[in-house]
């Protein structure tokens, strides 16, 4: 349901020069697939998550979707796109700070524009990570930590096709980290979501069958590293 093509992200330096940041010819995942993506801070991660979502547009190079090349849409398409078929857990939670955490997973569903709000299944998801108690909170009135699980549930709330994950766990503490993980999993499982998760937690990574290293597909990475060997040689 996601390929990757000769898929390239640079930035431009402040003298004018390129910055490269991704070069990737090629990676898959299939419908209902889960993977985990490790590597260095730095390598490029959360970039590749920015992309797949179309936050970011690639400098060159195809993000297949369900057969939709998502960066030759207009700004407002892929807005669209990511609300109706892309759940994304971020690091920085990104919820609506007037709202509660009730409202803002209601409110994910809103833009994802599927018609009559599920009120049950928002309702469901915040118990499911732990947050039952704490529905009409709003996040000043929240743990950083419980946060991070109110953005979980939010992703999930759209019934979306692909999960992107970035390091879900890195604000949750120790006693509920073990339990986001199994609502992402579970959930995607049920209902035959794809799902990338990145994390730096080696724990987190051993629960998943397929592990891909970003510095085995991302031929940046690659290059950096050959040039450090070689000056070290």
């Amino acid at each position: 349901m996601l390929e990757l093509k000769n898929l390239k992200k640079s930035y431009t330096e402040p003298d004018g020069g390129d910055l490269p940041i991704l070069d990737i010819p090629s990676w898959e995942l299939a419908e209902g697939e889960q993977v985990v993506v490790v590597g260095a801070s730095g390598c490029g991660k959360t970039t590749l998550l920015h992309i797949i979502a179309g936050i970011l547009r690639p400098t060159s190079g195809h993000v297949m979707i369900d057969g939709w090349d998502i960066p030759l849409l207009n700004e407002a398409e892929r807005d669209q796109f990511r609300a109706r078929r892309i759940g994304y857990v971020f690091q920085t939670f990104n919820l609506l700070p007037g709202f509660t955490a009730y409202e803002n997973v209601l409110l994910g569903m809103t833009f994802a524009g599927h018609g009559r709000l599920d009120k049950n299944r928002a309702r469901h998801l915040l118990e499911r990570v732990g947050l039952g108690h704490r529905l009409h909170h709003k996040p000043g009135q929240l743990s950083v930590g419980e946060q991070q699980r109110v953005s979980v549930a939010r992703a999930l709330g759209n019934k979306p096709k692909l999960v992107l994950a970035d390091e879900p766990t890195a604000n949750v503490d120790v006693g509920n980290q073990q339990h986001v993980i199994d609502m992402l999993r579970e959930t995607c499982e049920e209902e035959k979501v794809a799902l990338i998760l990145v994390t730096h937690s080696p724990d987190v990574a051993g629960q998943f069958q397929r592990v891909d290293k970003l510095s085995e597909v991302n031929l940046v990475v690659q290059r950096k590293q050959q040039e450090t060997a070689q000056t070290a040689g």
